[in-house]
């Protein structure tokens, strides 16, 4: 299986090539510069490892939530390079890409989402993937909730140094390990489509639909600052 993965929700951009159960990467935290560098990092990556775009399976990409425009310009090239080959995309939580850094069986990743909020969702991790336990949501730290009642979960993402810290210090003390540096990579968006592929899970390209969580993700910092009053 062959695929070509891209993850840009956040800001750190990064594309990986997966061939026959072998992930090759590229990542870097660059904020402002995905749309520079993920299509010619795809092009330099599929040279290196003389793959033809022909020879790609599927398009993977993490499909939100994250940063609107990081998500738009994911969601933007794996339609394109899908459409222009007539092959599939396989849609990925970039917050279920993010979990497979953690270790442990029960995880909780959180992206930081500005204005006060994270993008936050529990998984599980089983069979070598992660898998959901709770709906993606997008809110104030202090309103992310855990499944159950059970110690020994494991932290990773932005969220948790997000608003001072609120994320963490509120689920301290069911929370085995935290890192709040983590940012998703592509190399595991390529792993989580590959299995996914395999299960018959790509779509149509056209069907590629991202996830914002926001009702409005075009609002200006003047509005931004008056539903954050409204809330108040």
């Amino acid at each position: 299986m062959k695929l070509l993965a891209f993850e840009t929700a956040t800001e750190a951009c990064s594309v990986a090539v997966w061939i026959d159960g072998e992930a090759r990467e590229r990542f870097e935290i660059a904020p402002r510069r995905h749309a520079e560098l993920a299509l010619p990092w795809a092009e330099a990556m599929l040279a290196e490892a003389g793959i033809a775009r022909s020879q790609l399976d599927a398009i993977a990409v993490g499909r939100g939530p994250g940063a609107f425009t990081g998500v738009r310009l994911a969601i933007a090239i794996a339609q394109g390079i899908a459409l222009a080959l007539d092959k599939p995309v396989v849609p990925v939580s970039t917050l279920a890409a993010l979990a497979m850094q953690a270790q442990g069986e029960r995880i909780l990743a959180a992206i930081d989402a500005r204005m006060g909020e994270v993008y936050a969702a529990a998984f599980r991790r089983e069979s070598g993937e992660v898998l959901t336990m709770s709906q993606e949501t997008v809110g104030a730290p202090d309103s992310v909730r855990l499944p159950g009642d059970e110690a020994g979960w494991q932290g990773v993402g932005t969220g948790f140094a997000a608003a001072d810290g609120v994320l963490h210090q509120r689920l301290q003390l069911r929370l085995d390990s935290v890192d709040a540096a983590a940012l998703p990579h592509a190399a595991d968006v390529a792993r989580l489509a590959a299995l996914a592929f395999a299960r018959g899970e790509g779509v149509a390209p056209e069907r590629l639909e991202p996830a914002y969580l926001r009702d409005n993700v075009a609002l200006t910092l003047e509005q931004q600052k008056a539903l954050r009053a409204g809330r108040a």
